[in-house]
C-alpha cells in the first residue's frame, strides 16, 4: 500500500504492560504504519513525572517535539528545559530522559533509521 493511516491514541499504550500507567502513556506507531525507515511515538507524561529509565541508541538518532507542557531532558548530565514546541535532536549514542514539568508534557518522538527495540540500549535509575 502506498500510505498508511493511524490515530496515535487510538494505538496501544505500552506503558501499561510496563506498569508505568497512569503516570506515562507511550503509544509507537512504526509497526501499525508500517513505517520501513523511521519510527514515531506519542508519550504523554503526568505533571512532574519523571521516566525511571534513560535510553540511547545504536543507529538511531531521535528528534523530540513537546507538543503541549513543559519539562525537562537530561541529555549526558546536562539538563535542558523544554516548552512548548521545542525540537530536541539527540544522536544515537547520548543518553537521554525526560520528565514532565507541574503540568505535565507531551512528546511526539520520531527516529531514524527505524530500527527494534534491541537497538535500545535501557539504563534504570540514571537520572538522580
Amino acid at each position: 500500500m502506498a500510505y498508511a493511516l493511524e490515530n496515535l491514541k487510538e494505538l496501544d499504550d505500552a506503558a501499561a504492560s510496563f506498569g508505568l500507567s497512569p503516570q506515562l502513556e507511550a503509544r509507537f506507531a512504526r509497526r501499525a504504519l508500517d513505517a520501513k525507515k523511521v519510527g514515531l511515538s506519542y508519550q504523554r507524561m503526568q505533571p512532574n513525572f519523571r521516566i525511571p529509565f534513560a535510553h540511547r541508541h545504536a543507529t538511531q538518532e531521535e528528534i523530540y517535539v513537546v507538543l503541549s507542557g513543559s519539562g525537562r531532558a537530561k541529555i549526558e548530565d546536562e539538563i535542558v528545559e523544554l516548552r512548548r514546541w521545542d525540537a530536541l535532536r539527540v544522536d544515537a549514542e547520548t543518553m537521554r530522559g525526560f520528565e514532565a514539568g507541574p503540568d505535565g508534557m507531551e512528546l511526539l518522538a520520531v527516529g531514524a533509521p527505524a530500527t527494534e527495540h534491541s537497538d535500545a540500549e535501557m539504563v534504570s535509575d540514571w537520572w538522580s
